[in-house]
C-alpha cells in the first residue's frame, strides 16, 4: 500500500480526525481560560460552546468512520448543516475579536446567514424526499442547494474582512475552507470517491483550517497577556513606568551601575491649567512632558510617573551628565509645550537607596519651585560629585 492510498483510506481518516480534534481541544482550552478571565465578554462563552460542538462533530465523524456504519442521508445533511452553522458562528467570533474599535461588528448579518441556512436546508428536505429514507445510503445524497449556499457563505465572509486586524492570516483560513468546499463538491458530484488525492485534500484541509484559526487565537491570547503585563507596570495616561515599577527598575540599574542620578520634574501651575483649560488639555500637556522625558532618558536610563504632575527621570550611563540632561528636558518643555517645569537632580552615594535619592531630588525640585520655577536645582550630592571630579581633574593636570 502506497502512502497516498494510506492517507485516502481509513488510517488517513483517523489521522486527520485525530489532528483536527487535538487542535480543537487546544483551542477549547484557551477559550475556557479566556472566558474565566473575562466573564463579561460573552464572545468567549460563545467560542467555548461552538468549539465544543465542532469537537463533538469530529468525534462523531471519526466514530462512524471506524465502525463502518451505514449513515442515513438525513444524518449526512444534519452534519453539513452543523458544519455551516459552526462556520458562521466561529467567523462571527473571530471577526468580533479582531475587529478594531473604529469598526464595530454587528451580529445581524450573521443572523441572516443562519436564517438563510435554515431556510435552504428546509427547502432541501422538502424537495429531496429520499433524505427521509433511512435505507438510502449517504453516498447518494445530492444536497445541491445546501452545498452551494455554503460556498456563497464563504465568499460573502471572505469579501468582508476589511477593517479586521491580521486580515491576511484570517483570509488564508477562509481560502483553505473554501478549497475544502470545492474539493467536497468535486468528490460528491463528479468523482464519487475515485480520486485519492481529492479525498486526501478533503481530509487534510480542515486540519490546516483549524491550525490557522488556532494560530489566530493563540496570537490573541498572547496579545491579552502582553496588555495585562504592560498595564501592570506602566501608567495608563503617560505610558511611563508607574511608581512601583520605576523603583524596581531603578534598583536594578543601581545594582548594575553602582551609581544613578534621579531627575525629579514637577509641572509648574498645573492645577491652574486644569482649572482654566480643563482636564483634557492638561492631560495632553502631561503626555507631551512625559514624551520629552522618555526621549531624553532613552538609552541612558529610564523614566516614570511619580504621581499627579510629578515625573521622574533616571540617568545611569557613566558618560551622561545628569545636570545637562535635566537642563535639556527643562529647555525642551519650555519651548515645545505651553508649560514650564521645576526640576531637582540628585545622585546616589555609597550606601544610599533609590528611595532616599528620590527624596533628595524632590527636595531640590522644591527649591526650584520656591525660588522662581522653570529652573534646575542640583542637590548637594550632585554638587559634591562635580567638586570631586573638578579636584581630580586639577590634580591630574598638575601632575602633567
Amino acid at each position: 500500500m502506497t502512502f497516498i492510498h494510506w492517507l485516502a483510506g481509513l488510517s488517513g481518516q483517523i489521522f486527520a480526525s485525530a489532528c483536527a480534534m487535538t487542535i480543537l481541544v487546544l483551542m477549547l482550552f484557551m477559550a475556557v481560560k479566556l472566558y474565566k478571565s473575562y466573564r463579561r465578554n460573552r464572545t468567549y462563552l460563545l467560542l467555548v460552546v461552538i468549539l465544543g460542538v465542532a469537537l463533538l462533530q469530529n468525534a462523531a465523524a471519526l466514530g462512524i468512520a471506524c465502525s463502518a456504519w451505514t449513515v442515513a442521508p438525513y444524518w449526512q445533511l444534519a452534519r453539513t448543516f452543523l458544519d455551516l452553522l459552526t462556520f458562521i458562528i466561529i467567523n462571527f467570533v473571530f471577526m468580533k475579536l479582531y475587529t478594531g474599535p473604529a469598526a464595530r461588528l454587528r451580529g445581524f448579518p450573521f443572523l441572516l446567514m443562519f436564517v438563510g441556512l435554515a431556510l435552504v436546508t428546509a427547502g432541501q428536505v422538502a424537495f429531496t424526499p429520499s433524505i427521509a429514507d433511512p435505507a438510502a445510503g449517504a453516498d447518494g445524497l445530492q444536497a445541491l442547494a445546501v452545498d452551494f449556499y455554503g460556498l456563497a457563505l464563504t465568499l460573502v465572509v471572505l469579501l468582508n474582512v476589511r477593517g479586521i486586524d491580521h486580515r491576511f492570516s484570517y483570509s488564508a483560513s477562509l481560502i483553505v475552507y473554501f478549497m475544502r468546499q470545492i474539493a467536497g463538491l468535486a468528490d460528491n458530484y463528479v468523482f464519487h470517491g475515485d480520486a485519492p488525492m481529492l479525498v486526501i485534500l478533503i481530509r487534510l484541509l480542515p486540519v490546516i483550517y483549524y491550525t490557522l484559526l488556532f494560530l489566530l487565537l493563540f496570537e490573541w491570547v498572547l496579545e491579552r497577556l502582553l496588555l495585562t503585563f504592560q498595564s501592570s507596570i506602566t501608567d495608563g495616561l503617560t505610558s511611563l513606568y508607574n511608581r512601583r515599577h520605576f523603583t524596581k527598575k531603578a534598583e536594578q540599574l543601581l545594582r548594575a551601575n553602582k551609581r544613578v542620578a534621579i531627575i525629579f520634574c514637577d509641572i509648574d501651575n498645573f492645577k491652574k491649567l486644569n482649572d482654566t483649560q480643563g482636564h483634557h488639555k492638561a492631560d495632553g500637556v502631561l503626555k507631551q512632558v512625559a514624551d520629552i522625558l522618555r526621549e531624553e532618558t532613552a538609552g541612558i536610563g529610564t523614566a516614570g510617573r511619580y504621581g499627579g504632575e510629578e515625573l521622574l527621570g533616571l540617568v545611569a550611563a557613566p558618560g551622561a551628565k545628569p545636570e545637562a540632561v535635566a537642563e535639556t528636558i527643562r529647555s525642551r518643555v519650555e519651548k515645545e509645550t505651553m508649560v514650564t517645569i521645576s526640576v531637582g537632580v540628585s545622585l546616589t552615594r555609597d550606601g544610599s537607596s533609590v528611595a532616599e535619592t528620590v527624596r533628595q531630588a524632590d527636595e531640590a525640585m522644591y527649591q526650584s519651585k520656591t525660588t522662581g520655577k522653570n529652573k534646575v536645582t542640583l542637590h548637594a550630592s550632585v554638587r559634591a560629585s562635580k567638586s570631586r571630579q573638578t579636584d581630580s581633574a586639577a590634580k591630574q593636570n598638575a601632575k602633567a
